[in-house]
């Protein structure tokens, strides 16, 4: 495996290539979550991949040739083959299928993998949608609202993690890696109380920001 760092003028360029001359793609932005959410599930299957950061600044996610990746004009599109998808859950969860035998299993059959689905839907519904507004607006109501429901989800959270080390089970899985980008970032704003008093989610928390794929990620993000 080759690691190739070209550096322009407005970002930089990283592509690691796959022993048979091809290379995944991902087409993004280091600082989106959900492009994020993408690149930790690579670094954890430990697959080649090329990463082409779309200037969201510039509009180009907005613009062909993006749009003929995803015609909703979001980030990130992702190229395998003859195989472009979008919506990043989507898209880790064909990686976690299709490279299934490589690196961390993300993903189980079964009664397992229907336990960590409820928890995938947990995430995206109930979790996401009130820490992804936090910080976002400064309508003092709906960050009141938001965090209410934030309250709510991380009480849940803890009850869970007290019976089980992880969110879908005793392992870790896509559950719980769609979660580090918003807990990255509660983690550095004052929501860091929601959590600090949790010890459970606390640790779970700590653990999983530690995971190396995620540091790999932060690196990107640091080196942009």
């Amino acid at each position: 495996m080759t690691m190739t760092f070209v550096t322009s003028p407005s970002s930089t360029y990283m592509t690691i290539r796959r022993r048979n001359g091809n290379t995944m793609k991902v087409h993004g932005e280091v600082f989106s979550s959900a492009t994020q959410r993408v690149l930790a599930c690579l670094y954890e299957k430990e697959v080649d991949f090329e990463f082409v950061p779309v200037g969201l600044r510039t509009g180009a996610h907005k613009k062909q040739p993006f749009l003929s990746l995803n015609p909703f004009g979001l980030v990130p599109a992702f190229e395998d083959g003859d195989m472009t998808l979008f919506e990043s859950r989507t898209i880790n969860l064909y990686i976690a299928h299709a490279y299934k035998d490589k690196g961390t299993q993300l993903i189980y059959d079964g009664k397992k993998m229907a336990i960590a689905s409820v928890w995938m839907d947990v995430e995206a519904h109930q979790f996401d949608s009130a820490a992804s507004k936090l910080g976002g607006t400064a309508d003092v109501s709906a960050v009141q609202e938001k965090e209410a429901k934030l309250v709510r989800v991380l009480d849940i959270y803890e009850v869970r993690l007290a019976q089980f080390k992880y969110l879908g089970g005793d392992d870790f899985t896509l559950v719980d890696l769609h979660h580090l980008p918003r807990l990255q970032r509660l983690m550095g704003s004052q929501m860091k109380k929601l959590v600090d008093s949790r010890p459970h989610v606390s640790a779970w928390c700590a653990d999983i920001l530690a995971r190396p794929a995620w540091l790999k990620v932060l690196a990107m993000q640091a080196n942009n």
